[in-house]
């Protein structure tokens, strides 16, 4: 990400984001379902017969069967999703084999205890190569493993997805703040992907490149495996201008600050980055735009596109993002990480940051993966309803969002408003009794916890300009309540 974006290469890139979430293992045919049928064991009795794996379906995409998994509703300025079975699914890692399922999950699949495992199994929820699971199993090569889960999504903001620009080659659309571009960690449908596809029938789209969850604005998709290539050529050639706005701490300095320090990224499983000599080399350009007499509002042109670059350059620079959750906390030290000068070891560094956001339940802020270790162990592919439990239900008056979802019908605006009537829905999910999380009554984020004051204003490329307007957050004379 540059700051806040990345740029993903072309069809072979984003198969593979793609195929993480819907197609984790190795050998998954069809519609994510492994292959079935079972010849006859010839090896002696008592040895466990493993079905070869099947063939990976690398045309694979998300399409209605995956946007149906579950609704939207509205609620408090939020849109949320109701609780929906999800299954995780993959292949026997090779340091899983010669152990039982019980020790794989105690060691690998701490999100739940391993009493929850036990009853999952016996409620039929874990299943080896398509039957019933027992935990005591020794693990061979090739085995299937599927894991059956009542997913509950974090809400995001209820305002609309706007669409800049749709013609045959591309979809820009201005993001919102706190909806996360594609599925990751506990974020599925609540995602920009899945919201172009349900609402506005927009599906089979590239991603160019991405933005933080929390940060908003100018938000690229290719229509086409071949405009996607284009325009990660002409970003690998340096000829794509990108412009941020945000607003940090502090007077910033006036006139033009460049800052070139190399940035290294000390976790890809929770997402963090800081200044570093042995990082990848990476500049930024700033220009203070405005101060307020507290804070600043700051123009940013990162030249490259480093993992969070704006905003590890400017917390470098002693003026963080006023109200980034990550590079504006304690964690970093008395300075926050001022000058890249830190008072503890990386791994230090790395549990400070998710025991404060734990104990805030606010660990969404972090790119966590809430369903494994965060090595892609664990990802997801169709929803299904376990034996015995019933889907989350709606009473007849209770709609949805207005959009026919799955149908593939675009609404004819270019954006969605949540209608009154959608955002006096009561809700009544049905719980489901091993959920550790429908037992948990959780407060609702304020708009406050759902947004950071950075934005993407422009992207501009060979014969193409694509902008937003400009945050309210952004104005010269803006204060916060």
């Amino acid at each position: 990400m540059s700051g806040a974006a990345s740029v993903v290469g072309g069809g072979d890139k984003r198969k593979k984001i793609e195929e993480e979430e819907e197609e984790s293992a190795l050998g998954i045919k069809g519609h994510g379902q492994p292959p079935t049928k079972k010849p006859r064991n010839k090896k002696g009795k008592g040895d466990r017969y493993v079905p070869p794996p099947g063939k990976k379906n690398l045309g694979i995409s998300f399409g209605h069967q995956h946007f149906n998994e579950t609704k939207y509703y509205f609620e408090n300025g939020l849109r949320k999703v109701f609780p929906y079975y999800f299954d995780f699914q993959t292949y026997c890692k090779g340091r899983w084999v010669g152990k039982t399922l019980r020790e794989v999950f105690s060691s690998e699949f701490r999100i739940e205890p391993i009493e929850y495992y036990n009853q999952a199994a016996k409620a039929g929820r874990i299943r080896l190569n398509e039957e019933p699971a027992d935990l005591n199993t020794v693990l061979k090569n090739n085995d299937f493993m599927r894991n059956t889960v009542h997913r509950h999504e974090p809400p995001v903001t209820d305002q609309p997805l706007t669409i800049l620009t749709q013609n045959q080659e591309v979809v820009v659309v201005d993001k919102p703040a706190s909806i996360p571009v594609h599925p990751c960690g506990r974020f599925r449908h609540n995602t920009v992907i899945f919201i172009l596809g349900k609402e506005h029938g927009l599906t089979e789209l590239h991603t160019i490149h991405r933005l933080d969850r929390l940060a908003s604005g100018v938000l690229m998709f290719a229509k086409t495996v071949e405009v996607s290539k284009k325009m990660d050529q002409q970003v690998r050639e340096r000829q794509v201008q990108k412009e941020y706005v945000c607003r940090v701490q502090g007077e910033f300095p006036d006139g033009e600050i460049t800052c070139e320090e190399p940035i290294l990224t000390i976790s890809y499983k929770v997402g963090v980055c800081r200044v570093h000599p042995k990082g990848k080399p990476c500049k930024t350009v700033f220009q203070k735009l405005s101060y307020n007499g507290v804070s600043s509002v700051v123009h940013c042109s990162p030249y490259t596109g480093r993992t969070h670059q704006i905003r590890v350059h400017l917390q470098y620079l002693g003026h963080p993002i006023v109200n980034d959750p990550v590079y504006n906390t304690e964690a970093w030290g008395p300075n926050r990480g001022k000058g890249g000068t830190l008072d503890r070891t990386d791994d230090e560094l790395l549990k400070t940051l998710v025991d404060d956001h734990r104990l805030k339940e606010s660990l969404d802020l972090l790119e966590v993966d809430h369903h494994c270790t965060g090595e892609d162990d664990h990802k997801g592919s169709t929803n299904v309803t376990p034996p015995h439990v019933g889907q989350t239900e709606l009473s007849a008056n209770k709609k949805s969002n207005g959009a026919e979802e799955g149908t593939g019908k675009a609404s004819d605006d270019n954006s969605l408003e949540p209608t009154a009537s959608e955002c006096e829905v009561k809700p009544v999910p049905v719980k489901d009794n091993l959920c550790g999380e429908c037992k948990l009554l959780r407060k609702d984020p304020s708009a406050k916890d759902l947004i950071m004051y950075l934005h993407a204003l422009k992207y501009k490329g060979l014969e193409w300009e694509y902008s937003s307007s400009l945050p309210n957050w952004a104005a010269a004379d803006w204060e916060e309540d």
